[in-house]
């Protein structure tokens, strides 16, 4: 399929990050839909604000789409590419969810077989509202053409490979590291202030005008309302690691630190940071002591 064939774009769906990547393409010069059914007030303000076409199902946004941009949690990947197969789509699929490269590998398979194009995607960044920030990695034979979607930014794009898989693979091991180190430092917060010795550690981290204390607390305190959207991805890591034969136990754990936090969801919007810290290490204390008990 040619650039110019393509007129019409679906996002599923319109999140925090997925406004972020239609908007991009309205930007770019795309007619950008979107389906409204089952989806929340907020998501409806959203891309109201954005001036997203709303089709209003997934068949009619298929049937209205040459291409389908697919943003959202891991663990519903799969079922949103089958959902958008089961509509009879044949156009171009874009995945750009933080999945295990042999998902994304399977997905492509799928799309093949009903004679979809498949590019495989992953973010690095938060929501894309300023240039140089957030950058769309991109792999696959038809890559370049997908880049053209985000022509205009401020999502920037980048295509590493013509092969399904690169692209989800960065995304994991880059988060691996990011989101990994966060958890462990959020336990380890949860730990101290279980044993009682929280001020200690961070005296020690201080030692020799070290800023790591407050960089840690900063870390968790950015996290903690958010915590809910990453267990799923630390799954996906530890089964890439996996595949390779490497321990998947790491990340296993840090998904069972983000799960016990899953109950912030969106706290940040009534809570200070500060507050929210202290009811997140509170809160971690009585499980520690809830499961060693």
């Amino acid at each position: 399929m040619q650039k110019d064939k393509i007129k019409n774009i679906g996002i599923i769906s319109p999140g925090a990050m997925g406004i972020s990547v239609a908007a991009t393409m309205r930007r770019s010069g795309f007619d950008v839909y979107w389906a409204s059914a089952g989806r929340s007030a907020e998501s409806v303000a959203r891309a109201e604000e954005h001036n997203l076409l709303d089709a209003h199902t997934v068949a009619n946004l298929c049937a209205t789409c040459e291409a389908i941009v697919s943003v959202c949690p891991p663990h519903t990947a799969v079922s949103v590419a089958e959902e958008v197969l089961a509509t009879g789509f044949n156009g171009v699929y874009l995945d750009a969810n933080a999945i295990a490269p042999n998902k994304a590998v399977h997905i492509a398979e799928m799309m093949a077989a009903a004679g979809v194009v498949f590019v495989d995607g992953s973010i690095i960044g938060g929501p894309a509202w300023e240039p140089n920030s957030t950058w769309l990695y991109l792999s696959g034979a038809q890559a370049e053409l997908v880049a053209e979607f985000f022509a205009e930014g401020p999502l920037e794009t980048a295509v590493i490979g013509d092969q399904i898989g690169q692209a989800s693979a960065l995304k994991m091991c880059f988060a691996a590291y990011s989101k990994g180190t966060t958890a462990l430092l959020s336990m380890i917060l949860a730990g101290a202030e279980a044993l009682g010795v929280r001020a200690n550690l961070e005296e020690q981290w201080s030692r020799g005008g070290s800023d790591f204390a407050a960089q840690t607390q900063q870390r968790v305190r950015r996290v903690t309302a958010k915590a809910w959207r990453f267990e799923g991805e630390m799954h996906e890591i530890a089964a890439t690691f996996a595949s390779v034969g490497l321990p998947a136990g790491f990340h296993e754990a840090a998904a069972d630190i983000y799960q016990r936090l899953g109950h912030f969801k969106d706290a940040e919007e009534t809570q200070p940071s500060q507050k929210l810290s202290t009811r997140y290490l509170t809160s971690s204390v009585s499980m520690v002591k809830k499961r060693s008990g």
